[in-house]
């Protein structure tokens, strides 16, 4: 750290300069010896990215911000938010810090938080923030977490961890055991000081290769904001067996979106043609893969098997987006431009062998408009295009 950074005259140069050009001010350089252009451009580009996620951070004086890297992998506050409803008790401990966005809310519901952090810059950069923050019941320990928890005495009533991956080479699917901390490894020895396990993962991990992973998954919390899935949250139980919870929720402005069901429930989907409405679910219940739950539970026929679209003759709230079926065709570019007031639409592919991009590129159909086409596959396994007008709410 840098502390030259936090000098009055470096924060007002800073805030005066949020809205500059980076490249034209590391031109111009440094106006102060003590300080670089590039450590103060680190500093912009980070509290910009902290305007709408992180907003306690950007609305504080003094904050001192680590990379944007940093800041890109840290929960936001929506998130860190709804994380802190998870847990409970008087003593909590983060074993993965970071810039500490999940600790400060976890400390806003729970009396004593520690925060460790391997990393000694950030660690006391974190710890800065903190007093800046005005929290006074955490605790900053740079050390790494796990060898903290396992070769102190003391007990927790939550331990929390963000594993991230070593490496990409596996490209998207990957699992725990390729992750940092290695959590399957340690799982005995943390649950030696405490009951209560809280994960937070990368949403492209396969949740059911994680249960198999893990032991004592009570709860699989699906994370998405604006419909687009953001964490995996697992809640482990010391010595729970029974059925395994998942609930998934879109973070809305027009209202969150909930949706819940026992993994691996053995209820069964009902089948059928394209009926009055037709119902896309949200993000957050697709990566839950409760497919066959959103038919059960919501009384929907499920247009086919992969298709993972739902129709009914009467309009229901629902998880997710609504429409109205105007028109049901086969694909054909003749066809789909005559029932269409103008040549443009929202294209979604379900259960379809053509990309959006190479739809538009045979139809010749523009993005926008009030009009949204779904390509799909139906019972009969037949290619269906789908002409809808959206539904409010």
């Amino acid at each position: 750290m840098n502390l030259n950074i936090l000098t009055p005259k470096v924060q007002q140069f800073i805030d005066r300069n949020l809205q500059s050009d980076i490249t034209s001010l590391i031109l111009k350089g440094s106006p102060f010896s003590e300080v670089t252009i590039q450590e103060i451009s680190e500093q912009i580009a980070a509290k910009n990215r902290c305007k709408t996620k992180l907003s306690h951070w950007f609305n504080t004086a003094n904050i001192y911000y680590p990379n944007r890297l940093n800041i890109e992998q840290t929960s936001s506050e929506i998130t860190a938010h709804y994380k802190s409803k998870l847990v409970s008790g008087s003593k909590l401990i983060d074993t993965t810090g970071g810039f500490g966005v999940d600790v400060f809310f976890f400390s806003k519901v729970i009396k004593n938080v520690v925060h460790c952090e391997l990393n000694a810059q950030l660690s006391n950069m974190v710890s800065h923030n903190y007093a800046q923050l005005e929290k006074d019941n955490i605790q900053c320990v740079q050390t790494n977490g796990i060898d903290y928890v396992t070769k102190n005495e003391q007990e927790y009533d939550w331990i929390y961890s963000d594993p991230s991956r070593r490496n990409d080479l596996k490209g998207k699917v990957f699992l725990l055991e390729d992750c940092l901390p290695n959590i399957p490894k340690h799982l005995n020895d943390l649950f030696k000081k405490t009951t209560n396990i809280l994960l937070k993962v990368s949403p492209v991990l396969d949740i059911t290769s994680a249960i198999r992973e893990l032991n004592f998954v009570k709860e699989v919390h699906v994370v998405a904001v604006q419909n687009e899935v953001k964490e995996l949250l697992f809640i482990l139980e010391k010595n729970y067996t029974q059925e395994i919870q998942i609930r998934t929720i879109n973070l809305s402005k027009n209202g969150d979106q909930l949706f819940n069901f026992e993994y691996q429930s053995l209820n069964e989907a009902n089948y059928d043609a394209p009926k009055t409405f037709l119902y896309e679910p949200n993000s957050a219940l697709l990566k839950s893969g409760g497919f066959n739950e959103v038919s059960y539970q919501f009384k929907l026929s499920k247009l086919h098997q992969h298709s993972h679209l739902y129709t009914s003759d009467e309009l229901i709230a629902f998880p997710g987006r609504r429409f109205k079926i105007l028109h049901e065709t086969n694909y054909n570019r003749k066809k789909i431009h005559q029932l269409l007031l103008q040549k443009k639409a929202n294209i979604t592919t379900r259960n379809f062998p053509e990309t959006v991009a190479q739809i538009r590129k045979k139809t010749g159909l523009k993005d926008g408009g009030n009009s949204y086409l779904f390509f799909t596959t139906n019972i009969h396994n037949e290619r269906i295009v789908l002409i809808c007008e959206k539904m409010e709410g």
